[in-house]
């Protein structure tokens, strides 16, 4: 089992100092990851609910934190570390013009040495589409096309797209991701997205689940993926929860190699990383 630190770009993390303490020191104790999340406003008052929690409401009950753009903080932090690879969990997609965002993802992959982890999400903050300016109700057909046009410009030497959504002939993006290829992890807790994991992703976090509701999702998975013509057994599966044995040989029973755990002081992770990373790495 690996695991991966999220909400890594919020609270006292914000800060550049702490942000590189927090990244050495997942580091140092074995994590394999580190996770940033993203929204580029949130507007006052949202009525949209948030599908995590049983209130609608995002962590904390506040609408004015800070939230540094997840790319440029892991940009930061990537260059005080070595090992550690660097996901987006999640990058809302459908916001984002996918060839600006792939030449974005292909630099930091190129910088750090090929550690980037793409993790891509559709929305569900109607008031932040609203805001700028980027249509709600089409957002997850314009996720599955970004992806597409994204993974043309990374392989192809000279890339070529035709879509509803976006359209491009014969353009160069460079630089490349180190293997011409960044790994895509879907995020989001429906059938739709698991659906997308199958079709065009390489991985699939869930948002929320107990290992039973999971493991029907990583069932329909890998299902879409056999169907696409996509080897099922390629996909990985991440997953959160208490860091308890049961629990994680619960998560590993159902295929999940990746458990994503909240950012701690610093301090405290050299004390994860002999009694949990340790533990459970050969799982």
């Amino acid at each position: 089992m690996k695991f991966g630190v999220m909400f890594a770009n919020t609270g006292p993390f914000v800060e550049p100092e702490a942000a590189v303490a927090l990244a050495t020191a997942a580091e140092d104790a074995g994590c394999e990851s580190i996770w940033t999340v993203e929204h580029v406003v949130v507007p006052a008052g949202y009525a949209s609910q948030y599908p995590y929690a049983k209130d609608g409401k995002m962590p904390g009950g506040r609408e004015d934190f800070d939230i540094p753009d997840p790319l440029i903080w892991l940009s930061y932090v990537a260059a005080a570390t070595e090992k550690i690879r660097l996901g987006t969990g999640v990058m809302i997609l459908p916001q984002r013009n996918p060839l600006v965002t792939a030449k974005a993802v292909a630099t930091l992959d190129r910088l750090s040495k090929g550690r980037m982890i793409l993790g891509i999400g559709s929305g569900w903050l109607e008031e932040e589409f609203d805001a700028l300016g980027i249509p709600f109700d089409d957002r997850g057909d314009r996720t599955d096309e970004y992806l597409g046009a994204m993974r043309q410009a990374w392989i192809s030497d000279v890339a070529t797209y035709d879509g509803n959504f976006v359209s491009f002939n014969n353009v160069y993006s460079r630089p490349q991701p180190v293997n011409r290829h960044v790994p895509i992890v879907v995020g989001g807790h429906s059938k739709r997205a698991a659906r997308r994991a199958g079709e065009l992703g390489d991985g699939f976090f869930p948002g929320r689940g107990n290992p039973q509701e999971l493991s029907v999702l990583f069932d329909h998975a890998r299902i879409c993926a056999e169907k696409c013509g996509r080897d099922p057994e390629a996909l990985e599966f991440t997953a959160g929860g208490p860091t308890t044995v049961d629990y994680v040989e619960q998560l590993a029973e159902i295929g999940v190699t990746r458990m994503i755990v909240p950012p701690m002081a610093p301090a405290q992770f050299a004390e994860f990383g002999e009694e949990v990373v340790a533990q459970f790495s050969a799982l």
